[in-house]
Parts: C-alpha cells; sequence; structure tokens
C-alpha cells in the first residue's frame, strides 16, 4: 500500500530527514519519502496502518510536526510553527537537531551550527514568517543602502552639491554608520554561509559575495580609521582614502531581494495540485432505501448509490444505475464535446453532469480514482525535475579559488620584495585585488536579463515564471502539443450547412435549428444559437417542444412538423436523407466532425456541421518550428479520424490519437531518456501531469487553471505563434546572459594583474581606489545596459 499525507512544521532538511526517519521506524513501513517543499509525506505499508498511529508517534516525539490528509483544512489542525528570535516564548529547539532532541530555554542561536532556534509552538505558518522575516530585512536594508549609494554616486559630479554642507571625511563616516545595520543584521547571513561554503571546499556565489563584499567593506573601514598607513595612489585629493560601503552594501542588498523573492515562491505549495483538488466535491448524495442523505466524500464506502444532480461534479468513479446524461469530460479528454451517457456507462469523479439528474454505484474511491491518479502523476512529475546548477556558480567554483590564490601571491611577493612599508604595500594590493574582483556584477549577469526578458515576454503575451523554462526552452528540440484548445479553438462552432438542394436556403435550415435549439440544453445547440446571432437570424415559435436523450429534438414550427438531430432522430420521425445529401454529410464526420440532420415533415432538407476549428495562427507557428529544428508531435485524446485530418490540415506529420493523461506523461518520459529535451503545450487537466513532467510546460492562457499552474510558461492569448515567441525570447536571453558573464568579468580580469602590481616595476603604477570603484561600476553598468537591450527586440 501507497499512501501520502501532508506534514506541518517542518522547516528545513534537518526537519525533513527527522521526520522520514521517525515514520520509517513505524512497524509496518516499508518506505517513507518526506518532500520538504511539498510538506508531503509518501508512505509504502505492508499492511494499512491508521492515519491516527502516525499522529500518535509524532505526536510522542514532542508535538513539532503533525501528519494529516491532503485537502483538509490545515488551519484546523495543531502544528509546529517556525519562530524567529525575540518574537516567541516557551522552549525552542536546533532544526538540525544537532544535540539529538536537547530543548533550549531562551530564543537565539544553536551553539553547534549557529542557526536559528525555532520555538516549538507558534501561531504563524513558518514559511510565511521566514518570507514576512526576509521582507522585513529587506526595506531595512533598502533603506540603509540608498543613502550610501547616491553619497558615494556624488562624488562623480565635478561641483559635489554634498561637499558644501560637510566635508568628504565626515560623508565617509555618515556611509560607515549606515552600512552597520545591512552588514551585520540584514545580510549577516551571507557571511555565514560564505564561511560554511569555504570551511566545506563548495564554493558558490555565497564565496564570491561572502569575500567581495567583506573585504569591501573591511578595507574601507581600515581607510576611515587608519588612512596613514596607506600609500598616496590609494588617497582623494582631500586626503581620504576612497571607501567602498556602497559597493558593499548594494550587492547584498540585491542579493537579500533575491532571497526574498525565493521565499516568496516556496512558501507556495504546488499551485497546480491545489487546482486539482478543487475539481473533486466536498460533499455527495448518498440514497438508502430510498432515502437521500447529504455526506462527506471520504464517507463514501464502495457500492454506495449515489445521486448527481444537474451541474454537479461527479463525487468519485462509478457506473451509471438509472437514467441518461451528457457529462463534461474536458479534463479527462480535453475534448470540448460533452459525452453522452446511458445507464452502465463509466462516470469519473471531477467531471461535470449536464442537464440530466441520474443515480450511480461507487465503484473507485479516494486514491483510486482517475482524478486521484492524475493529482499523483502531477506530483511525482514535478518531484522528478532536476534543478539545473546556475552558471555563475560554476564560474564561482573556478574564480573564486583563482582570485583568493592571486592574493595570496601578490601579499607573500610584495611583502618580500615590495619597496617600505613593504607588509602596506602587501597588505593594500592583496585587498586591492579581492576588491576588484568583487562580484557586483556576476550577481547582476543572469538576473538582470532574466528580468527584462521576462518582461519582454509579458508584453508579447508570453508569461514565464522561472529562469530555468527560460533556459531550458533554448535548448528544446521536441514540442508535444494537444490538439483541443491549442491547435483548434476548444469549443464548438458551426463550421458550415449543408442544403438538399437550391430551393432550400442555408437561412432556412439555421432559422429552423435555432428555433429549436433555443429550447434545447444540450452544449451543441449553444453553437448554432450563436451562429445564427451572429447572422441576425430571428428564431421562430416551436410548439410541442421535446428532447430526445442520445438523439435529437423536436418540435412544431408554423404548423410543420421539424426535428432535428442524428440519423437515428430522422428514422424516429420517419424522414428521409437523400443519398447526395447523406454521402456529403458523411465526407464530414470520417473528420470527426459532429453532423446534426434537419428535416421538415417527412423530408431532411439540410444538416449543420459542427466541428472545433482550427487556429488561424496554428498552422504557420508549426511550419516556423519546424524550420526551427524542433520535432513538432501533436497527441490527443480524441479519435483518429479526428486528428488525422487536423494533422493533414496543418501540415503534421506525426500524431498519436485517444492518448490519456497517462499516456502522454510515458509518451514524455520516454523521449526524455532518448535524451531529448522536451516541451508540451496544452490547455487542459489532462494536459497536466505531462506539463509537469516535460523539461518546459506550455500551457494556453485560455484553458484550465490547472494547466496554467502545472507550466511553467503561459501563452496569454493561447495560440501556437506564442510558442514561436517563447523560443525567440529564450535564445535572445540566454546569447545575452553570456554577454553578460564576459562583461562581469572582463574589468575584473583585466584589472585583477593591475591591482597585483604587475604594472609598477615598468611604470610605477599602482591601481588607485578611484580606477578599481570604475571598474566595478563600469562592469555593473555594462551588465545593466546590456541587459535593457532586451526590452526593445523583437520576439515575433
Amino acid at each position: 500500500m501507497k499512501h501520502s499525507y501532508k506534514v506541518t512544521g517542518m522547516t528545513c532538511n534537518g526537519c525533513r530527514s527527522h521526520v522520514e526517519e521517525i515514520l520509517t521506524k513505524v512497524k509496518g513501513v516499508s518506505k517513507a519519502t518526506v518532500d520538504l517543499e511539498k510538506a508531503e509525506a509518501s508512505i509504502e505499508m505492508d499492511f494499512d496502518i491508521p492515519l491516527e498511529k502516525f499522529q500518535e508517534i509524532l505526536k510522542n516525539d514532542g508535538g513539532h510536526y503533525s501528519i494529516h490528509k491532503p485537502g483538509e483544512d490545515v488551519h484546523k489542525l495543531e502544528k509546529t510553527e517556525i519562530k524567529f528570535k525575540g518574537t516567541a516564548t516557551g522552549k525552542y529547539y536546533c532544526p538540525m537537531r544537532c544535540e539529538g532532541e536537547k530543548e533550549y530555554e531562551e530564543t537565539g542561536d544553536c551553539p553547534v551550527c549557529g542557526m536559528d532556534l525555532v520555538a516549538l509552538q507558534t501561531n504563524i505558518s513558518d514559511e510565511e514568517q521566514i518570507y514576512d522575516n526576509l521582507l522585513k530585512k529587506f526595506w531595512i536594508s533598502f533603506g540603509f543602502t540608498l543613502p550610501i549609494f547616491l553619497i558615494a554616486m556624488s562624488e562623480m559630479l565635478l561641483s559635489n552639491p554634498l561637499y558644501r554642507i560637510m566635508d568628504q571625511y565626515y560623508w565617509n563616516w555618515i556611509q560607515f554608520g549606515l552600512s552597520l545595520p545591512v552588514v551585520f543584521y540584514t545580510t549577516w547571513i551571507f557571511f555565514e554561509r560564505a564561511f560554511r561554503s569555504i570551511r566545506t571546499l563548495n564554493l558558490n556565489m555565497f564565496t564570491l559575495i561572502g569575500i567581495g563584499a567583506g573585504i569591501a567593506w573591511s578595507f574601507s573601514v581600515v581607510g576611515l580609521l587608519f588612512p596613514d598607513v596607506f600609500p598616496d595612489q590609494f588617497k582623494s585629493e582631500s586626503g581620504t582614502v576612497h571607501v567602498y560601503f556602497e559597493a558593499a552594501t548594494v550587492i547584498l542588498t540585491l542579493v537579500l531581494l533575491g532571497q526574498v523573492l525565493e521565499a516568496k515562491a516556496h512558501s507556495k505549495t504546488n499551485s497546480a495540485v491545489k487546482e486539482l483538488l478543487k475539481l473533486a466535491p466536498n460533499d455527495a448524495i448518498r440514497v438508502n432505501n430510498g432515502v437521500e442523505e447529504q455526506i462527506r466524500i471520504e464517507d463514501i464506502v464502495l457500492g454506495d448509490i449515489l445521486r448527481v444532480k444537474p451541474g454537479e461534479k461527479i463525487p468519485v468513479d462509478g457506473s451509471i444505475t438509472k437514467g441518461n446524461t451528457s457529462v463534461d469530460e474536458s479534463m479527462i479528454s480535453g475534448e470540448p464535446i460533452p459525452v453522452d451517457k446511458r445507464e452502465g456507462e463509466i462516470v469519473n469523479s471531477g467531471t461535470i453532469n449536464g442537464n440530466q439528474s441520474f443515480l450511480m454505484k461507487a465503484e473507485k474511491i479516494g486514491s483510486d480514482t482517475l482524478l486521484a491518479q492524475i493529482i499523483q502523476m502531477v506530483n511525482e512529475a514535478s518531484r522528478s525535475k532536476a534543478p539545473i546548477q546556475k552558471l555563475a556558480d560554476k564560474i564561482s567554483g573556478y574564480f573564486v579559488p583563482i582570485v583568493v590564490s592571486i592574493a595570496v601571491i601578490t601579499f607573500i611577493f610584495w611583502f618580500n620584495w615590495g619597496p617600505e612599508p613593504a607588509y602596506v604595500y602587501a597588505m593594500v594590493n592583496a585587498i586591492a585585488v579581492l576588491i576588484i574582483a568583487c562580484p557586483c556584477a556576476l550577481g547582476l549577469a543572469t538576473p538582470m536579463s532574466v528580468m527584462v526578458g521576462v518582461g519582454n515576454g509579458a508584453l508579447n503575451g508570453v508569461l514565464i515564471k522561472n529562469a530555468m523554462a527560460l533556459e531550458l526552452m533554448a535548448k528544446v528540440d521536441v514540442l508535444i502539443v494537444d490538439k483541443t484548445g491549442t491547435i483548434t479553438e476548444g469549443k464548438p462552432t458551426v463550421e458550415t450547412i449543408g442544403t438538399s438542394g437550391e430551393s432550400i436556403s442555408e437561412s432556412e435550415v439555421v432559422k429552423n435549428a435555432i428555433s429549436l435549439n433555443q429550447l434545447s440544453e444540450h452544449p451543441l445547440a449553444l453553437a448554432t444559437i450563436e451562429y445564427g446571432k451572429e447572422r441576425g437570424v430571428e428564431p421562430l415559435k416551436v410548439n410541442a417542444f421535446n428532447a430526445v436523450t442520445g438523439k435529437g429534438v423536436e418540435g412544431i414550427i408554423n404548423g410543420e412538423k421539424v426535428a432535428l438531430g442524428n440519423l437515428k432522430m430522422m428514422e424516429q420521425v420517419n424522414a428521409l436523407v437523400s443519398s447526395n445529401l447523406l454521402y456529403e454529410s458523411q465526407m464530414y464526420q470520417k473528420q470527426g466532425k459532429t453532423v446534426s440532420y434537419l428535416s421538415i415533415d417527412s423530408d431532411v432538407i439540410g444538416f449543420i456541421v459542427i466541428s472545433d476549428r482550427i487556429k488561424k495562427t496554428s498552422k504557420k507557428a508549426i511550419s516556423e518550428l519546424i524550420n526551427k529544428g524542433i520535432d513538432v508531435v501533436m497527441y490527443t485524446g480524441d479519435n483518429h479520424d479526428t486528428a488525422k485530418a487536423v494533422a493533414d490540415e496543418i501540415g503534421l506529420n506525426s500524431f498519436k490519437a485517444t492518448m490519456l493523461p497517462k499516456d502522454k506523461l510515458e509518451e514524455v518520459e520516454k523521449l526524455q531518456k532518448l535524451g531529448r529535451v522536451v516541451a508540451v503545450a496544452g490547455d487542459g487537466i489532462n494536459d497536466a501531469p505531462a506539463l509537469t513532467k516535460s523539461d518546459v510546460g506550455i500551457a494556453m492562457g485560455t484553458g484550465s487553471d490547472v494547466a496554467i499552474e502545472s507550466a511553467p510558461i503561459t501563452l496569454v492569448k493561447g495560440d501556437l505563434k506564442g510558442i514561436v515567441k517563447a523560443k525567440n525570447l529564450s535564445d535572445k536571453v540566454m546569447k545575452n546572459i553570456k554577454q553578460n558573464l564576459f562583461f562581469a568579468l572582463v574589468y575584473n580580469s583585466i584589472g585583477v594583474p593591475i591591482a597585483a602590481g604587475i604594472l609598477f616595476p615598468f611604470f610605477g603604477i599602482l591601481l588607485s581606489p578611484m580606477i578599481a570603484a570604475l571598474a566595478m561600476s563600469f562592469s555593473s553598468v555594462s551588465v545593466i545596459a546590456n541587459a535593457l537591450r532586451l526590452r526593445n527586440i523583437s520576439i515575433d
């Protein structure tokens, strides 16, 4: 047996491991896997273990964590949540469990690992509090950094108005004072991470940021307190040493902003699953010995007889025992035309009943229903995605040790062979190497391009949720497209009107059809009514109206008996279809289109063809994508004839029909195992598992909320032209990022040997603080200016 539960109270990987260990120890559990980000536990067991058993085990562990069924109201449950320093009362514990189950009486840091201690009981959710705490720190950091930045930038003005108020020496002290809260409070965590990365030799962006910002700030403090130890080359005209408080605080605040955005994203659970859960109703009507009672969905047992009323969602999987209806199954098949259902036929949880009430027998409940399986597939697909390592981190892995090594070599060289005072020259030049290598621009290189690129995409109707999708879109070599709502419009429309001869006009067929359909509740009736409205056709009065389930409708118009429906309906009213009319209509039916015949008395005078029209942009967009070297494949839940007709019309050679959600998911997995980078474009709930599993999921903005939440890219207009735009945007953004990484490193790479003093023996030149500041500024300005070019590029 395998069950999934929600777990609350976890705040870090240590919590995740601890919960996993506790659950695994329960007798009968063969395997327990806990996902921190989704706050979810997947438990495999040899026999059925009540949820209460797991709740009791976690409660006995100290009550730090709680476990419950998916979809339960978490706010009504007791749960452990994070509490930050100075805001809680009671006992505290280390989330990493450094000292086992030891609890601490006072708030503060763990004496072993230095992490914030967590309170056992709080009132606000841990993820929300983490986000709120980071957001508060960001605004504090921004408030102190902005004046530092303005003071520093004013030095570039020829006649600095600030110097009329006080000397540069005092402005430097003001910058120092303003930088203290930023360095020692709001962004201190980055220095902790940098220290940890150095200690574990896992060098990354935080290593660069910690060393670069830390050295820049420390150098500035030493220059402020002891200016006389520095050579004249490191001083301004007023005799003060040039300080780098703005460089340190700006990069730290920008990185903090990135952490805020990351925490915001992390605080949201899987939105796609939330939307899927909404599809299942909370209640159902059970019929017991003719008595109806309303029960909770979880109280349904196998074999229960349930009543489903018109317009309601079907609660579980089962078969109809009494009644006929039409069911909207678009969540499964993606097809917009409702399916007629009769006694004995299967209906699925989450699908929507049409205009008739019916009784059904519950045959699959809980995690066995098709809806639950789709939810499970979306969950597993999202969990299996491996994050891509950022290019900036890769560069950092090489850049940091090289820069630190050069700084050490510089210090040793100047200390042994430099002029007096040798130790000052050694220290100053070594620090200059680290300052010029400060990764301000490197930290901006990727996010600036992504931010501007995403903005450009939004203006062009391409909404991108994360940078990973933007990067992978440039590498996509296979695109799987759904038919309904992606290639086609996703709704039934009147395609053409056929008549039995020249004596019968199209308007006569339309007028009689809409007259009958204005009284019909069938979804296809709406298509003909809309068609009539567009052409200004007024309906006639109908008497003795009758709807025949599965066949059509009939009534009396102007004293004549008029019927509209399929061939069975024509047989019922004894109306004859001419051979020519039958042949013509069957040509459309072979293409998977719906044909309704119209008869007056005993003669069939015409027919109406209803289909899901292909979007105007589909054919051209697919042609452009194929020309870009992308293999385009169509997977649809519709029948083979319809799929082939659409594929032929848009010029697609490859397609598969009658594809269920599971089939689409398996096809994506097969392609990925072959090393292909797969994008999936779809608009329905049935596309959600494949959208989530794919390397890049692309949802039509006109489609279901579930599809939109499952995909990192959404096309607002919902047409395939948007995929061409997304591909073009991705190519240009990735090119821009690589250019930015060049700009971020080129000034530093040139400046590092100069800072090390390579020109001193030949020209007596040392890198002055002003040149170092300009190099860092030009580096950042170049990156920003290059990224801003993305605002004006065309992605059509």
